[in-house]
Order: C-alpha cells, then structure tokens, then sequence
C-alpha cells in the first residue's frame, strides 16, 4: 500500500469515526456514489459555503445570487446541448460485466528492442507510472525474455486505435478480448414529472447549476438593478450518472457545486484579463480558508481538449493524496449558452448596456466549485500528526473561519459547582456567537486530544484562577498548544479577530 493511499484510508477513517462523512444507505450496505454529512460534516460544509457566499456575493457590489430549481424544463438541456452531448465514454468488461471510463483506464505494449511482449492494462491512480513498470517487469519474466524494456508509453482506452483497443487485457481479468469499444454513456438522472409516465414527461435531475443562471438572465436583468459587468452566483445540488465514482467524495453521483456566471462585454481583448482577474481571486479566496499556494496549481486545458464553444480554460489544482487533480474550473464561455437559449425559447436575451448605448448578448467568465471537492481539500490539507510532550496527537489544522466548532469550553474538574457554573456560563455567551462545545469528562489533556482531532482552533478553559483570582480563563492554541490567559472580553475580542475576518 502507497503512502498516499494510506493517507486518503486514514483521512476516511477519520471522517466516519468523528462523523464527518458516513457511506450513504450504510446499514443497507451502502449505495456507490453517494455520501451523506454528519454532525461535524454539516457543519463545515456550512462554513465552506457562508465564507464563499460573504465573499463572492455580500463583499462584492458587482455580484447577485440566485436559487434555481433542480428540476426545469427538460428544453432548457435540449438547448444546452446536455440531452445530445452530455456523456463520457464507456467500456465494458464482457467477461466481469465491470464497467469503466474509457480516458481512466490506460494501456501500453511493452517491448524488448522493439519485440512486443503484449499490453499491460492499468485503472487511473497517483502511481501510475509506478504500476506500469512493475507490470511490464513481470511480464518480461514470464516471457523469459532478455534485455531492456523499452520507453513505456501509457495512453488512454480511448485514444488507441480499434485494433490496439482488442489487443488490450481487461483490468478486472486480465484477459485479452473482452474489452468492448468505447461507446458514449449520458451521464444525467432521468426522471418523470406528473401522474404519467411517458415521453411527454420526462425530464432530468440537474447535471450542473449553470443553466439555471443562463435561464433566468432575463429575470435578473430585468429585476436586478445589474449592469455590465456583474455576476450571478448559486449554490446548489447537482447530480451526475458517474461510470466510475471515486476517491471517497472527490468523484461522487450526487454533489454540491457553487457556481458563478461572471457576464462581460463581447470585446474580444477583454475577457483574458477577466479570466486571469477571476483565476488569481479564486485563488487568494482559497487562501483565506486555509488552503496554502503550495498546495494550488493551475493547469491551462490545451485548445484541443477544449469545448467546441470556449476560448479557454484553467482548472485550480490540489494536491490530494490520490494525486493533484481539478478543485475548480474558470471557464471563458463566450455567449454560447445565452445565443443557444434565446435561439431555442425565441426570448431575446441582450442586455442593453448603458455606457456604450447598445445592446448586445453579453460573454461570461464561469468560475465553478464543488463545495465536496473543497470540503475534501480542507480536510486533507488540515490532516496532521504530530506529538505533543512525547505523546502523538491526529490534528485537524482547519482555518478557524471553517472550522465546524470553534471553542471548546472546559472547567478543569467538574466536583468544583463554582467552577462548572462560570464554565458554562461562558459556554452559552459564546455559543450565541459561534458553534461551540463543552466537554467535562477526563482529564484536561484528554479533552485538549478530543478538539484537536476533530479540528477546534482554540481550547478556553476555567480553573481556580478565574473564581478565586483575577477573574480571567486560559485560552490554548490548537496549532502551537500555546496557553495564555485573557480576561472574558478580551477573549470574546480575540475570537472575533480570529474567526470572523
């Protein structure tokens, strides 16, 4: 086992045993691509969510917000081209009836100057390159072959021809030819609407809370006070018929995103300062929740991998344990969504803009977030171990802004009414503030072990010196485990410095 793959087991571990994130449906054993928050879970997505909404929405004097419904009218995904073009390639395994993407599974033929030994087949991970050699190595031996293996070229299921795909071992048997071709598989949840179940009623569960922005253009402009250049963002469910959910809620089948639409002029020299504008305040934002410049990328999409209708597009990165991998896209989608919808609903949809006195179809910068991928990123990025007075501890280093509790409150013995008494009285003037905790049981350290793990920046506890002396509490550092001793305004006054920038 990897030392990355150990790292997502313990992160995942964790979660379930602190009630982060539980296996969806568990007691009935569980349903592949679907997850459900617990106690702490909740409140940290809530967190996550508050501080994008503060500051991408109330901060901002250019930006409205906006709740669609998850349902629409299924013409709205005709127009979007969702109904004919939302799909990922699938693959088949005839003999273990396994299903795959075909971009996740790679394959190469391994070679010994130039002799073809046969193909290795392997599924997308963080050691891939890794994986690939040891395979070529053992089929080299049991071909009892002398010499150097070859350069190992891996690429894609999808992009080998139609005779290297049959030459192509399954990754679930390992045998040759049961492979099926890539064929396109639409990844969006039917469903019906009304009493019949007919064509008549068909429509979808939202694959992306984009078109519900696009849809209500007019409603915002009309209502809105808006003028050019301005955002619509929402936060929302979304649900997509993944091939292969993984990395726990990294790639799941029901997810939440938040999502912007950035509408500018169609001036051509325009929207690449928009779009680097939008890539390095993304950016700066996951800063501020404590996800380090280290941990971030940027990774341009080349112009052929890129759709028919977008100029350009740069996914922010992480580095999570599986590997470094998208967190959130920044699209520059022309005016393709508004042209198809006022083309398809015959609703003129040009805004009329006041400076230039004219009207036109405005262009849009898409930067879009899934709240689980950051969810996930914040974890991983939080998850430490280190050792406190020769003892190891498992920390959670969440940014005090996200931190699903913030304080915890301690009288250092509970026999002492006094103490108890003061302890929780600051505990309930705090907790009208902040998500909060009081915890009594077991030693100090015990508990001090207890909030460092599920990641409780600051630890306030009340001892003898705060009946019988000068009346202040001794507040501890989760990160450097530093005590010092505030009176109770000045420490309302720190925790507000602290948790509310």
């Amino acid at each position: 086992m990897s030392n990355s793959t150990s790292l997502i087991d313990e992160i995942v571990s964790l979660c379930k045993r602190r009630g982060f994130v539980f296996q969806s449906s568990e007691i009935y054993g569980g349903i592949n691509g679907f997850f459900d928050y617990g106690p702490l879970g909740v409140e940290l997505r809530k967190n996550i969510k508050d501080a994008w909404w503060e500051d991408m929405v109330r901060r901002r004097d250019d930006m409205v917000g906006l709740d669609s419904s998850v349902i629409m009218n299924p013409k709205i995904w005709k127009a979007s081209g969702h109904v004919d073009g939302f799909s990922d390639p699938m693959v088949d395994c005839k003999d273990s009836k396994m299903r795959y993407r075909a971009d996740q599974i790679f394959a190469a033929n391994i070679s010994v100057s130039g002799d073809s030994l046969g193909w290795i087949c392997l599924i997308e991970s963080v050691d891939l390159d890794e994986e690939a050699q040891k395979k070529a190595e053992l089929l080299k031996r049991k071909a009892q072959k002398q010499g150097v293996l070859d350069a190992i070229v891996l690429r894609p299921f999808d992009e080998l021809s139609a005779e290297e795909q049959k030459m192509v071992p399954s990754p679930a048997t390992g045998k040759v030819g049961t492979l099926t071709e890539p064929r396109d598989f639409n990844m969006m949840f039917e469903t019906n609407v009304g009493a019949l179940k007919d064509a008549s009623s068909v429509a979808y569960l939202r694959p992306e809370t984009a078109q519900g922005i696009f849809s209500n253009f007019k409603n915002i402009v009309d209502t809105g006070r808006v003028k050019i250049p301005f955002g619509i963002a929402q936060i929302g469910k979304a649900f997509r018929n993944e091939i292969t959910p993984r990395n726990f809620i990294f790639r799941s089948r029901e997810f939440e995103q938040m999502e912007i639409e950035y509408f500018i002029p169609p001036d051509e020299e325009l929207w690449p300062k928009f779009h680097r504008k939008w890539i390095d305040e993304r950016k700066a934002w996951f800063n501020s929740i404590g996800l380090t410049s280290d941990m971030l990328g940027e990774e341009v999409h080349p112009k052929e991998k890129l759709a028919h209708y977008a100029k350009a597009c740069t996914d922010i990165t992480f580095k999570f344990p599986f590997g470094e991998h998208e967190l959130e896209g920044i699209a520059a989608r022309g005016n393709f969504d508004l042209t198809q919808h006022q083309d398809h609903s015959g609703k003129n949809l040009e805004i009329f803009d006041e400076e230039r006195k004219i009207k036109y179809l405005p262009h849009v910068i898409e930067p879009s977030l899934g709240v689980d991928r950051t969810f996930l990123a914040v974890i991983c990025s939080s998850y430490h171990i280190d050792e406190v007075d020769g003892e190891k501890r498992t920390v959670l280093r969440f940014h005090p802004r996200v931190a699903p509790v913030k304080v915890g409150v301690f009288p250092l013995v509970k026999n002492k009414p006094e103490l108890v008494e003061k302890a929780r009285n600051l505990y309930s003037k705090l907790r009208r503030k902040w998500n909060v905790i009081y915890d009594h049981g077991g030693a100090i350290g015990r508990r001090y072990r207890r909030i460092d793990e599920i990641g409780v920046p600051f630890g306030v506890t009340v001892d003898f010196e705060s009946i019988e002396g000068d009346g202040t509490v001794t507040l501890r550092d989760r990160d450097s485990t530093k005590q010092e001793r505030l009176s109770e305004h000045e420490l309302v006054s720190y925790l507000e410095d602290k948790i509310d920038p």
